[in-house]
This record gives C-alpha cells, sequence and structure tokens, in this order.
C-alpha cells in the first residue's frame, strides 16, 4: 500500500468526476448537484513506476506487482460544516481517517455546472474549507490543551511533554494559520501527527481547469499555485473532463495519442500521485524474482529492518541483513546475477538507511 489520499473540495467542482478518472470505475456518481456523493466512495489505483517492468523484465518475472495508492471521494463541504451544516460532521470525520488531503478548485468559468457559493472565486473557495478545518481543530484543541495544563500544574511530566506541541498548534490556530504551519520541536513529528489535527494533514491543491487550460494553467490556477507555494503545499493543473476521457480508454498507445492531442506528456493521475510522494516524502524500493517483481512504498529515512517490515513482520522482528543493488546497478549490469559477479551488491545491516529503486533481498530468522 503507498498512502491514502482524500479527495475533498466544495460541491460541484469535479471531485468525483476526478475520482471516477483516477480510479477508472463509475463507482461514485458525478452529478450536478450538491451532496452526490453521501458515503466516502474508495478506490484502489497502481502507483506508475517505469522501473518495475524493467526490473520485472531482467528478473524474468512471471508477475510484476506495483504498490497501490487508496483515494478516498469525500463529501462536499459547506459553509458551517464545522457546526454540522450539510454533511459537516461526516465531511470532518472522514478527513480525519486519511493521511493528506486533495483539495480539488474550480478554477473555470461557465453556467453549465453550477457553483455552490454562486461564483467562481478559487481563493475564496479554499479559504471555506480551510476555515472549517481550522475552527474544527480549534474547538478541539483548546479543550485538550486546558486539559494538560491542569495536570502540568500537578507534576504530570506526560502532560508538559504534549503541552509543547500542542501549544504551537494552538497558537498558529488562534492567529488564523493551519496548524500545518506551527513550528514543533524536532523529533516530535510522529507524535504531532497523533493529534489528528485536521488542518495539520500535508495538502496537495488541485486546480480544475477547462481543456483550453489543461496544458498550461489559467489565471485561476496561478492564484492556487501561488497559494499553495506560500502554504508550502503541492500544487498540480488537471482538466478533469480530460481525465475522464482518458479513463475510457483501454489501450496505452490510444492513451498517449490522446494525451499528444491535447498537448499532454502525461495523466493527471500521474502528477497527483508525484505531488502526494514530494510531499509525505515516500520513496519506493523493489523485490524481484522469478516469481514476481514487486513495489514496496517507505517513508524516506526508513532503515532496512523497517522496510523489510512493510513486507511482513517476521522479516523485521528476524532482520539478519538486506542484500541490496541500486536500481541504476540493476539495469547497467542486466540483472542481479551479473550485478553481484561486478561486486555491485551490498550486505546492508540494521542501520542501513534504504534509498529510492533499492532493488532488496531480506536474510532473516524467526
Amino acid at each position: 500500500m503507498g498512502f491514502n489520499c482524500g479527495i475533498v473540495g466544495l460541491p460541484n467542482v469535479g471531485k468525483s468526476t476526478l475520482f471516477n478518472a483516477l480510479t477508472a470505475t463509475a463507482a461514485a456518481e458525478a452529478s450536478n448537484y450538491p451532496f452526490c456523493t453521501i458515503e466516502p466512495n474508495v478506490g484502489r489505483v497502481s502507483v506508475p513506476d517505469d522501473r518495475l517492468n524493467r526490473i520485472a523484465k531482467l528478473a524474468k518475472s512471471d508477475r510484476v506487482i506495483p504498490t497501490q495508492l487508496e483515494f478516498v471521494d469525500i463529501a462536499g463541504l459547506v459553509r458551517g460544516a464545522s457546526t454540522g451544516e450539510g454533511l459537516g460532521n461526516q465531511f470532518l470525520a472522514n478527513i480525519r481517517e486519511v493521511e493528506a488531503i486533495a483539495h480539488v478548485v474550480r478554477c473555470f468559468e461557465g453556467t453549465e455546472v453550477h457553483h455552490v457559493e454562486g461564483k467562481v472565486d478559487p481563493l475564496d473557495d479554499i479559504e471555506t474549507i480551510e476555515t472549517e478545518l481550522m475552527i474544527a481543530d480549534l474547538e478541539s484543541l483548546e479543550k485538550r490543551v486546558d486539559n494538560a495544563r491542569r495536570r502540568a500544574t500537578g507534576g504530570d511530566k506526560e502532560a508538559k511533554a504534549l503541552l509543547a506541541i500542542m501549544e504551537p498548534a494552538l497558537a498558529a490556530l488562534q492567529d488564523g494559520k493551519p496548524a500545518r504551519t506551527a513550528v514543533i520541536p524536532a523529533g516530535r513529528e510522529r507524535e504531532f501527527r497523533g493529534l489528528q489535527l485536521l488542518s495539520a494533514k500535508p495538502i496537495v491543491y488541485v486546480a480544475n481547469v477547462d481543456e483550453e487550460s489543461a496544458e498550461t494553467g489559467n489565471e485561476l490556477s496561478a492564484k492556487v499555485a501561488e497559494h499553495a507555494t506560500a502554504q508550502g503545499a503541492g500544487f498540480v493543473t488537471i482538466c478533469a473532463s480530460i481525465e475522464a476521457e482518458i479513463a475510457q480508454l483501454s489501450s496505452e498507445d490510444d492513451k498517449r495519442d490522446f494525451l499528444a492531442a491535447v498537448g499532454l506528456t502525461d495523466p493527471g493521475l500521474n502528477r497527483v500521485i508525484r505531488a502526494g510522494y514530494e510531499l509525505l516524502d515516500l520513496i519506493t524500493f523493489f523485490t524481484a524474482g522469478p516469481k514476481e517483481t514487486r513495489a514496496w512504498t517507505i517513508v524516506r529515512g526508513t532503515k532496512a529492518p523497517q522496510a523489510a517490515g512493510v513486507i511482513h513482520t517476521d522479516f523485521e522482528r528476524g532482520f539478519i541483513r538486506a542484500e541490496t543493488i541500486a536500481y541504476d546497478d540493476f539495469i547497467a549490469c542486466g540483472g542481479e546475477q551479473p550485478a553481484r559477479d561486478a561486486g555491485k551488491m551490498r550486505s546492508e545491516g540494521k542501520e542501513y538507511i534504504v534509498k529510492d529503486g533499492d532493488i532488496m533481498l531480506f536474510r532473516f530468522n524467526v
């Protein structure tokens, strides 16, 4: 499993159309009225990686298994969601469960699709959702901070430690900024994520433009890009209607021809995944053999035993060493045995930090 990403946005901005295109299914009904998505639809897609097939060819693998990315199509939000307006409570609960947010923003004019606010203003749309997330976080965090301060006064060391990560987040929220902008003490990032603050989720802004702007974007998407840069967030321009057409094509050649015809080099799915991987600092390592070549996703900085644990907990528990070949060496040498003969296979221990593209064979004893 790669990571799971919640697709959010105001009603009628193209969320469900994008979801259907990304997952190439009709699971989410894309209709021109608010709240057509009630229960969150979940779809898994294979993460495209050209390296996978190259490795599999040299390894003469029977099967090729890419890593998976999970998209969650979450009901559209309206003003007042933090107090339960619309499907507010459900919307907030669904966001709490995902690792990252793909915030779809309408960046196209036209009256064919009704805008819930009655006007097309992407920055105002962004503010609407971020405000609701921040209000919900503020109410939640104020209660937790008050409780922790009372416990800390009584000498509770755990409460004092919690305050060190909660108080900066609370200060940011009180200043009208998302919790993700708070400066957290080094080494406390995992605990901070454990607070499950909605506005602390990593975010990719997805500017949904018209077909004519699919290649270069437009004035509206440029505003979103500027906002994303200021927030330290990810940004992708897509045209959901084009992505929906691509999803209907079964042949890879047809897809390439269609993309070329509209001036694009790759589908929006690839760009969303790349933005998400970069935002969450994810990398891929591979396992390869006659039976299968498989891709695995980990966080950058993961050590070999923990990477082994992604495959199976026994691999981590009984880890001995990892026989490792860098991707470039594997390809240049022509596979595992030639790389081994050339001295390109390394035996790495428990402190080895896995690199993107590593082909790994774990030795373990349980």
